[in-house]
């Protein structure tokens, strides 16, 4: 019978807290006049966590809430972390999925506030919980392996055992023998660092079950051997430590061990069969009047049932089933899967007896109670997808706002680089210009000396031939030399000014021109917007008013030159050209100023800015 073996497998997730003092006794100190407003909160969690394990959820969520309230008042953050955590995972026990988003979102902001590494692996647990709940064990995996690395800078056992049986509850669902085993190991390593031996008692069912893993893949008796001595160490916590490991666990330890003797060992093995019956009735005695635990005590009496079947005892086996279906009968609803596995082995029953009447009545309650399970898994399935929508919905916000910022920053730095070029640039040219102003100025003045200097030495020259003249009875060979020399100087310096004169004019000429050309240049690029504007507003005074309405002032002023452009019928070439930028871009901001209008796709953007009109 399947349900028989159910609970062997089940990993059990209690959390923290089993002590020897029941609720009111830890009341009782929370309520004392010497425990002071900040030590409450521990005790708080403690009993919050006890109740939870208890699976009185309503009293854990209150327990929990008033504990988070306390710490928060004191500004003590990582009793307020540990609350939080207790009261998200009473929630997710419950399946009160509505707050798990808010409330993990909750958990991290308070631990950051903290600014502690115990708190911050409290919080990351906390979110490793919440993203189990969804079935993301890619995210589980995440923020189980941050909580560990806080731990490494502060060290706390518990969490540490906690986390570590969260990695080998993801590894055990995906049959990963070694990984289950090594994080099994782990966690068992640091709950025997603390004083939980419920949840020592959790760990070591842990590897019981990482030996099973080892034994099912080799077929080694020494792992099946291994299984039963932790199974057996579990169990022994009970009688070593009284009332540090709660009864519902201890059921569970207990039906895991029938389980164990009835699954190895061959039906001829007495011992083992009194074994079987000894856990399984001592299952059903501890939990005999605990509430919320119908389906350990449906499973020992299920394992009850399958020894009476091996010994021919038909009136024990139907004793027992329709007993352990009154007992899940008086949970309500009750744990669905246990409750088909019963409803199906009574079904089996009388259909192998004959009393094909109550076969079919039980077939009946087990296609109904899978109809009740699978609407009862639709719906937390809805509630699931419903909280990842809205979670991946706020990481994408997150994630487009991050990005956002970034792109800012980038473009806010490029248009510096830009801005400190261009500056760079006009000072370059302002003292190229500046220079050769200077240079030209002194080549000028440089001119005018020299032809002063040319035109006072024709004056010299001048007034020496009127000597010379004057001076007719000088020897007729000096009087000749001396005109000669006169005249080849007239020409010299005739030759001299009229070069001077040239290379004056190709100098002041050539630069002047080119200097006005590229002022005119810069001054039509810095105004080409202005002019284009001027333009249109004598035609069509409206234009950019009519635009920005359209629009409903969505437009930059970017977006404003390039209409203004179209306007104008530019082509696209051009206006690259005016607007410094690819062909590429402009046809680019060509769409987004259409969809910025409300234009369609194939809308004509030109057609619709030369028809624009009040």
């Amino acid at each position: 019978m399947k349900f028989l073996l159910f609970l062997f497998v089940y990993i059990f997730h209690l959390s923290s807290f089993a002590q020897t003092n029941l609720p009111d006794s830890l009341q009782s100190v929370i309520d004392h006049a010497q425990l002071s407003e900040k030590e409450k909160p521990v005790m708080l969690n403690q009993l919050a966590e006890y109740y939870r394990v208890n699976k009185n959820y309503k009293k854990a969520i209150e327990t929990a809430r008033k504990s988070a309230s306390i710490a928060l008042n004191n500004n003590d953050y990582i009793d307020a972390t540990k609350a939080y955590v207790v009261l998200l995972n009473s929630k997710i026990s419950a399946q009160e999925l509505g707050e798990l988003k808010s409330l993990s979102d909750t958990v991290l902001l308070i631990a950051k506030q903290a600014n502690d590494p115990i708190a911050l692996a409290y919080a990351y647990y906390a979110q490793a919980l919440f993203f189990k709940t969804l079935e993301n064990s890619e995210y589980v995996m995440k923020f189980c392996q941050m909580a560990l690395t806080e731990l490494e800078k502060k060290t706390d056992p518990y969490i540490s055992a906690k986390i570590y049986y969260q990695l080998y509850v993801i590894n055990s669902n995906w049959n990963n023998e070694d990984k289950v085993y090594k994080y099994a190991r782990l966690a068992m390593g640091s709950a025997l660092m603390t004083r939980d031996y419920n949840l020592l008692s959790n760990c070591y069912n842990a590897m019981s079950i990482a030996h099973e893993y080892k034994y099912n893949a080799g077929k080694e008796k020494v792992e099946l051997d291994s299984t039963l001595y932790y199974l057996e160490k579990s169990e022994s916590l009970y009688t070593e430590y009284p009332g540090q490991v709660n009864n519902y666990a201890y059921g569970i330890n207990c039906i895991n061990l029938a389980s164990y003797y009835l699954k190895y060992f061959k039906p001829e093995d007495s011992k083992a069969k009194t074994q079987a019956i000894y856990y399984a009735n001592r299952a059903r005695t501890v939990l005999k009047d605990a509430s919320n635990c119908q389906d350990v005590v449906a499973s020992s009496l299920g394992i009850l049932s399958e020894y009476a079947k091996r010994d021919g005892k038909d009136t024990e086996v139907e004793r027992y089933l329709l007993e352990a279906y009154q007992v899940m009968l008086t949970e309500q609803p009750p744990y669905y899967y246990t409750m088909i596995n019963v409803t199906q082995a009574l079904t089996d029953f009388y259909r192998r007896n004959g009393n094909y009447q109550k076969a079919l009545k039980f077939q009946q309650e087990v296609t109904e109670y899978n109809n009740r399970n699978f609407n009862q898994q639709k719906a937390l399935n809805a509630q699931k997808l419903e909280i990842q929508y809205e979670t991946e919905k706020k990481d994408n916000e997150v994630r487009f706002l991050k990005e956002r910022e970034k792109s800012q920053k980038q473009q806010t730095f490029l248009y510096a680089c830009v801005a400190i070029a261009s500056f760079l640039c006009l000072l370059f040219l302002f003292r190229s210009y500046y220079f050769r102003l200077r240079y030209s100025l002194q080549l000028e003045k440089q001119l005018q000396l020299e032809k002063q200097d040319s035109e006072l030495q024709i004056k010299l020259e001048k007034e020496e031939q009127a000597r010379l003249k004057a001076e007719q009875q000088l020897l007729e060979v000096q009087r000749q030399q001396l005109k000669k020399e006169v005249m080849a100087n007239v020409l010299q310096l005739e030759h001299k000014n009229q070069m001077l004169h040239n290379l004056k004019d190709k100098l002041t000429g050539g630069n002047e021109v080119n200097m006005h050309k590229i002022l005119k240049e810069e001054m039509m690029l810095d105004n080409d917007f202005e002019h284009a504007k001027l333009q249109i507003q004598q035609v069509h005074p409206d234009f950019f008013q009519l635009l920005n309405e359209k629009a409903e002032k969505k437009l930059t002023l970017l977006d404003l030159k390039l209409c203004a452009y179209l306007y104008l019928q530019m082509d696209t070439r051009r206006i690259a050209q005016l607007m410094h930028v690819e062909a590429k871009s402009v046809r680019m901001s060509r769409y987004r100023v259409k969809q910025k209008l409300g234009l369609d796709k194939d809308d004509d953007l030109n057609g619709f800015l030369q028809g624009l009109n009040g």
